[in-house]
């Protein structure tokens, strides 16, 4: 029966799984595949592969789902706050009866409104410098009192109260209550920020909210949130929504915490850790007191050997004195029958050398002599050899052969002319004499 009868059929009570099939038939015949524009919202990736999501503008949204198969197509991985456009099915989800949209593709259309102003926002701040490292500062490590700014009746507020009790229960909590959601609640968690920098009570805040959409959590990318932050004289740590989710309070904090529960175990120490701690630092001191005791009680045994009566030592350094004496006798002696040896040793050496001064003066009265005479030898050698030199020089002076009668023939360029090939006719040469010169011009050869 088609679906038609079923609303014809007026007397007929449907039971609710025809009326959704029923349905279900009327939109996926009569609306056809359309592209749909909006922001993606509320975005869950099953177990399964599958994309559970809302698609959103500023005045409605629909449900959605992008089984596995067609997801596995997309080129870049989305997430909430993504303006997308997607071309879908219009169905009903039976089991439910939930209008939805089954998506067959997608594509960007931009970012979204709100990620956009989340974007411009992190630009600016980043830009400021509030989300250095250097002006970030640690979190204490006892804090003495810590604050929690949250809401009351926050499920993120138990868990970390839960936490911290059960880690380090002996820390006092205060608690600033603030909303964490809705319109105005930017505004009251920096007033809470505010308020417990003027009251300086604590030594560190935890600012904290569960999990939820980019809406839910979009107190916490406000600028006044931020900005609060970053002027806070108490260190601040942020743990807001779930492990993917980021705020612009997570980039400002002095710490980003991944959940308020993981918040919670970087403010405090564990408990049973710091008496894990203490137990093995006592046990790790009675074995060091134990040793030094031990070690000091054989040191005074060792030295109780040692110990000596005064009367022993006294014997002692007198016997070692007498003996210290008695080789200083000894060495002394030795060493005046040294001297006295070296002494006469010396005197006999003096003895026997003063004979041979006369032989030796006689010697060097000859050497002298012989020293004389040599050198007037070498110098009239060296004279002669002067002599010579100089009626050699003079037999092979140039002009001595000019003088003779003899001529010297040079070309244009001062060349040497020993033989007439080196000539031509018409050519000029400079005849030199003994005294003067001429230039002449060739004019024949033989």
């Amino acid at each position: 029966m088609s679906s038609v009868l079923f609303f014809e059929e007026k007397s007929r009570v449907l039971r609710v799984t025809e009326l959704n099939l029923a349905i279900k038939q009327l939109l996926e015949s009569n609306v056809p595949l359309l592209w749909v524009r909006g922001e993606i919202s509320n975005l869950v990736k099953a177990a399964s592969g599958h994309f559970y999501f809302s698609l959103k503008d500023d005045q409605a949204q629909v449900r959605c789902v992008m089984f596995r198969h067609k997801n596995a197509l997309l080129n870049n991985p989305i997430s909430n706050g993504q303006l997308v456009e997607v071309l879908a099915v219009a169905t009903l989800y039976e089991q439910r009866g939930d209008f939805q949209l089954t998506v067959e593709q997608m594509r960007p259309a931009g970012l979204g409104v709100l990620y956009e102003q989340f974007a411009k926002l992190k630009q600016l701040l980043e830009s400021q410098g509030l989300f250095d490292a250097t002006r970030k500062r640690p979190l204490p490590a006892f804090p003495r009192r810590i604050g929690i700014i949250t809401s009351l009746q926050a499920a993120a507020l138990r868990d970390v109260l839960s936490t911290l009790r059960l880690r380090l229960p002996s820390v006092p909590v205060v608690l600033y209550p603030t909303p964490v959601q809705g319109a105005g609640s930017a505004d009251k968690i920096a007033a809470a920020i505010k308020i417990a920098n003027r009251r300086a009570e604590c030594d560190v805040l935890i600012v904290c909210r569960g999990g939820g959409s980019i809406e839910d959590l979009w107190a916490f990318n406000e600028e006044v949130v931020a900005r609060a932050i970053a002027v806070s004289e108490i260190p601040i740590i942020s743990g807001v929504g779930h492990e993917t989710d980021f705020t612009i309070a997570d980039f400002v904090a002095d710490e980003r915490a991944p959940t308020p529960t993981a918040a919670a175990q970087r403010v405090v120490p564990d408990r049973h850790a710091l008496l894990r701690g203490l137990s093995d630092m006592a046990q790790h001191l009675q074995r060091a007191q134990r040793n030094r005791l031990q070690n000091s009680m054989q040191t005074v045994d060792y030295l109780q050997r040692r110990l000596i009566h005064p009367e022993q030592q006294l014997q002692r350094q007198t016997l070692q004195l007498d003996q210290l004496q008695q080789r200083m006798q000894r060495a002394y002696a030795y060493r005046k029958q040294h001297q006295h040896w070296q002494w006469q040793s010396i005197a006999q050496r003096l003895r026997a050398a003063s004979s041979d001064f006369a032989r030796l003066h006689d010697q060097q009265a000859n050497l002298a002599q012989r020293l004389d005479k040599s050198m007037r030898t070498k110098q009239e050698q060296r004279s002669r050899r002067v002599d010579n030199a100089a009626q050699h020089l003079v037999l092979l002076d140039p002009k001595q052969v000019l003088a003779r009668g003899y001529s010297l023939v040079q070309n244009a360029g001062g060349g040497v002319v020993s033989d007439a090939g080196q000539v031509v006719v018409g050519a000029e040469l400079r005849i030199t004499f003994a005294q003067g010169w001429v230039l002449t011009e060739v004019k024949e050869r033989g």
